[in-house]
């Protein structure tokens, strides 16, 4: 009996190499190739063919666009990711670690979305004269049923979902479930029952029948997403794709999956924090990297209306070294706090930061020692946003300095005292965007004193400001003599 032909795929971009190699060929990637078995060329000749439906030539202009309609899930902060609710044939693929609530959301989610459809279906009752629809036939809005959901599971049997759903208090729950791996058979469930929306745990364990590699692999991970990517767009089903992770955090398998849907979300959390935050990467139908905040309580995930109350620390009074900051995640301003230790170090001081980046921390505190005179030379320094989140924006930067600037000196800034602004190598402080939407979230939540880049201030008598102090500085230089007056 002849040999199955092996090849070498890579993980990050499905490139191939007949032999195994330390280096991709084809992106570059180290250590990426896994042996898999080639393909029969025979059986691969129309595998692809109802991927690719024939269309005219359009112009732009006479094409007809109409805003995408969404639905609602009924779980605030789900929506606030999605860009408002769930778009009728829209992809989205979700990632995080092991345990932190991929499915236990999802799950939540296609509940609340059943208990709408069942309970608008109620409300509206069949028409006067006209028999209820038998479902199967007649137009699309009739078979979508007016918004079923499917649960198809390979990780978990039926029996175990269920006792996941009574567990979250989802009791008579009428979300339907299928355990199902092969994804000739989980196309078919999609064509028969056309629900409004379906979720797939996990694309890792879904198989076709036309590839002879193992659930998991590359090839079968890029081809059943690619299948069920189109039977989303062709049907107008709403399709959730559940995503493993690599120990490095990346979805696993190749990144053209993530190119394929519409949507990617990443699950972030602490084990040792009750608390997730969901964070779009892409999103085709709405804002990029903004976030829903969770809390995990027995009855599952519940939404956080007010997170910046989690990433402030309740201090009696003020203390040396924090600096509360005003991020902005996607289009929620929030407030966080800073914390900065200068400490007496060695010959070699530390320089370490969590939820920020070490390298911009550097920078800073070159430009604060050049030109504000504020030597931290033979100190360690320690910075921290409080909460575990991660700061990305430059707009951190102020109040990391004021911070830092504050333990040196061992004196507290003023009670209900907010920063923000980009710091330059010049030692200019930039303007951060949407500046206005910030100062109105600090003057909501009673914060009393702001430092702000001067093209960020408001126009005067503006009482949206109302109870606000604002300082408009241009240089690092009068933040910090602004500071020290302050304090």
């Amino acid at each position: 009996m002849a040999k199955d032909k092996t090849i070498y795929t890579c993980n990050e971009c499905g490139g191939t190499s007949p032999r195994w190699l330390g280096k991709c060929p084809s992106c570059g990637a180290w250590n990426t190739l896994v042996e898999s078995v080639a393909e029969n060329p025979a059986s691969a000749k129309n595998r692809f063919a109802s991927l690719a439906p024939a269309s005219a030539v359009a112009t732009l202009a006479d094409i007809e666009a109409t805003d995408v309609q969404r639905t609602p899930t009924g779980i605030g902060e789900l929506d606030r990711v999605l860009g408002g609710g769930v778009v009728e044939g829209g992809v989205v693929l979700i990632g995080g670690d092991p345990g932190i609530g991929k499915s236990t959301l999802l799950l939540q989610a296609l509940d609340a979305l059943q208990k709408q459809s069942l309970g608008a279906r109620h409300a509206a009752g069949p028409p006067q004269g006209v028999a209820a629809p038998s479902g199967g036939s007649g137009p699309r809005a009739a078979g979508k049923r007016g918004g079923d959901t499917l649960y198809v599971t390979g990780e978990e049997s039926g029996a175990q979902v269920a006792l996941r759903s009574r567990r979250l208090g989802l009791d008579d729950s009428q979300v339907k479930v299928l355990a199902e791996i092969q994804l000739e058979k989980i196309l078919a469930t999609l064509s028969a029952h056309k629900p409004a929306i379906a979720v797939i745990d996990s694309i890792q364990t879904v198989y076709s029948e036309q590839l002879t590699s193992a659930p998991g692999s590359v090839a079968q991970v890029r081809e059943c997403a690619a299948h069920l990517t189109r039977a989303a767009k062709a049907s107008g089903t709403a399709i959730v794709l559940v995503g493993h992770v690599t120990k490095e955090g990346a979805l696993a398998g190749p990144r053209v999956l993530e190119h394929m849907v519409d949507t990617v979300l990443y699950f972030e959390g602490d084990t040792h924090s009750s608390y997730r935050l969901i964070r779009a990467i892409k999103n085709r139908f709405g804002a990029v990297n903004e976030i829903g905040v969770f809390a995990m309580t027995e009855k599952g995930l519940k939404g956080v209306s007010n997170p910046s109350a989690i990433f402030l620390s309740q201090h009696a009074e003020p203390v040396p070294g924090s600096c509360v900051l005003v991020t902005l995640e996607g289009t929620r301003p929030m407030l966080v706090e800073i914390q900065a230790l200068v400490d007496s170090g060695g010959p070699s001081p530390r320089r370490l930061s969590v939820g920020l980046d070490r390298d911009r921390l550097a920078m800073l505190l070159a430009v604060l020692h050049r030109h504000a005179g504020v030597a931290c030379m033979d100190q360690d320094v320690f910075v921290n946003a409080v909460g575990g989140v991660r700061i990305s924006e430059p707009a951190a930067d102020l109040a990391v300095m004021l911070a830092i600037t504050s333990s040196l000196r061992g004196k507290a800034l003023p009670k209900g005292f907010i920063a923000f602004g980009e710091v330059g190598l010049a030692g200019e402080v930039r303007p951060a965007p949407r500046g206005q939407e910030r100062l109105k979230e600090a003057a909501k939540l009673g914060f009393s004193v702001a430092v702000v880049p001067k093209a960020n201030a408001p126009k005067k008598n503006d009482k949206a400001f109302e109870g606000l102090t604002i300082h408009a500085v241009e240089r690092i230089e009068e933040a910090m003599e602004l500071a020290r007056s302050l304090a």
